[in-house]
């Protein structure tokens, strides 16, 4: 058991409270009672989730929850990502609303809490004597869910950004690896460039062309956080995800935006576009073309390890040189819908899934969902062959530490922002515009929507 340390981002808590934490708290999984609704038969809740191997993974665990919930069954429903949200709505709307599911979709938490979608979970939880310690969970990442000290969902999954690099790529050209230690300050954003200028082979040949960086941090909204430049009104963060103003076009923004784009264009150290879509493949990641030297992703992309053809390491998002966060969190929830008939069953499936022993269960079934359990955090750490676990549990560490929630969580009506951002910002990301005028056309674009959508 270690213990556990917080400290409070630099976006204010909405609903929300941003938190970084080190490390974890101990505890032990609470066992499931599995009432069900005894006397009446076996209830039926439904699950809803994504299409997708690393989601539909619940259903090999629904025969364990049986076994010891017989009054309770268990029904998987499924659609496609991008279809996700609609089909959401479509069976809300018809009064025919699943019992449980997460924002696996475009939209998220902020979206649903507005949509008055979501149960508050505060009453069960409280007559059931759930503590968060008890399945591992730090209670900085409980707080990220709740609205005005009322629980709407408890984490389950706890997925960070981190920088993947291709070791084969720095041992020929002699350049050591990168840190995983967050502490180390020498590991700037300028140093990554001075590193990824080594790697590059810059050759209009595709073959021969490589390059050092691919500096995914987070949707496009986001990017100027990690320069510790504010693009939403504080607001945002205390009225439900509405920002009453954006600054998209301020001098700091643009200059944060032309910083990445210039690595593109200037530095020539990241792919453009059109290069990374020429190598990736199918599975749509340059990274695995072997191509690229450093990438920074979502950890989803340790999942994707055993297709690399080359030898892989784990290192810390670069430090900026300002206090801005370092690494997006994206910790996902269950939350029990509003309709839901069967309510304090859905919560008990909830408890079953963040328990120890299925936390474990899931990232062997999941090919590496990263558990909120700290209690599995070590067979997580210990589950990619070639990679060692110290530098993922370092990265881990101090992703948590440094790291602030994904705006898409947080944001109101945001798959409509992020739509905007990518029809918008391909001009900048393609040079077929300057910086500045892309992003003053977005500021207009974003007003206009935000007055629509946010009335």
């Amino acid at each position: 058991m270690k213990q556990a340390k917080k400290k409070l981002l630099l976006l204010p808590s909405l609903i929300l409270v941003f938190v970084l934490i080190l490390s974890a708290c101990g505890g032990n999984s609470k066992g499931s009672s599995g009432d069900g609704d005894k006397g009446s038969g076996p209830v039926t809740i439904t699950y809803y989730t994504i299409d997708s191997p690393d989601r539909t993974y619940v259903e090999k665990l629904i025969p364990d929850f049986e076994s010891t919930h017989p009054n309770i069954k268990v029904k998987v429903e499924k659609a496609p990502y991008e279809q996700f949200d609609s089909k959401l709505q479509a069976n809300v709307a018809a009064k025919n609303a699943p019992d449980l599911t997460s924002h696996f979709g475009y939209g998220g938490f902020a979206e649903y809490y507005n949509k008055g979608l979501l149960s508050d979970l505060t009453d069960i939880m409280k007559e059931d004597g759930f503590k968060a310690s008890d399945y591992g969970i730090q209670d900085e990442l409980m707080d990220i869910y709740k609205v005005d000290g009322k629980t709407y969902g408890i984490p389950f999954s706890n997925y960070v950004t981190i920088m993947l690099y291709n070791k084969d790529m720095f041992d020929k050209a002699g350049v050591p690896y990168p840190t995983s230690d967050y502490e180390d300050k020498t590991w700037t954003f300028d140093k990554m460039v001075e590193v990824a200028d080594k790697l590059t082979v810059r050759d209009d040949d595709l073959e021969k062309s490589q390059y050092g960086v691919d500096f995914g941090w987070g949707e496009f909204d986001m990017r100027p956080a990690y320069l510790g430049v504010k693009v939403y009104s504080d607001d945002t963060w205390t009225n439900g995800g509405k920002p009453s103003e954006t600054y998209f076009d301020s001098p700091e923004a643009i200059a944060a935006y032309e910083k990445f784009m210039g690595l593109i264009w200037d530095k020539k150290v990241s792919p453009p576009p059109a290069w990374s879509k020429s190598v990736s493949g199918q599975f749509g990641d340059p990274f695995l073309s072997g191509k690229i030297g450093m990438s920074i992703v979502g950890s989803w992309g340790l999942a994707s390890q055993d297709q690399y053809n080359f030898k892989v390491g784990v290192a810390a998002v670069p430090y900026s040189g300002t206090d801005a966060p370092r690494s997006v969190l994206y910790v996902d929830p269950l939350f029990v819908l509003k309709d839901s008939k069967h309510p304090k069953e859905a919560y008990e499936f909830i408890k079953f899934l963040i328990s120890k022993d299925v936390q474990e269960k899931s990232i062997e079934l999941s090919g590496g969902t990263p558990p909120i359990n700290d209690q599995a955090k070590d067979k997580y750490y210990n589950s990619f062959a070639g990679v060692d676990p110290k530098e993922i549990k370092n990265v881990y560490d101090g992703a948590n530490k440094y790291g602030v929630e994904s705006f898409n969580h947080l944001v109101a009506n945001y798959s409509q922002i992020n739509e905007l951002f990518i029809n918008e910002f391909a001009a900048a990301q393609n040079n077929t515009k300057p910086v500045p005028e892309v992003m003053q056309g977005i500021q207009k674009k974003l007003d206009k929507l935000l007055e629509r959508v946010n009335k």
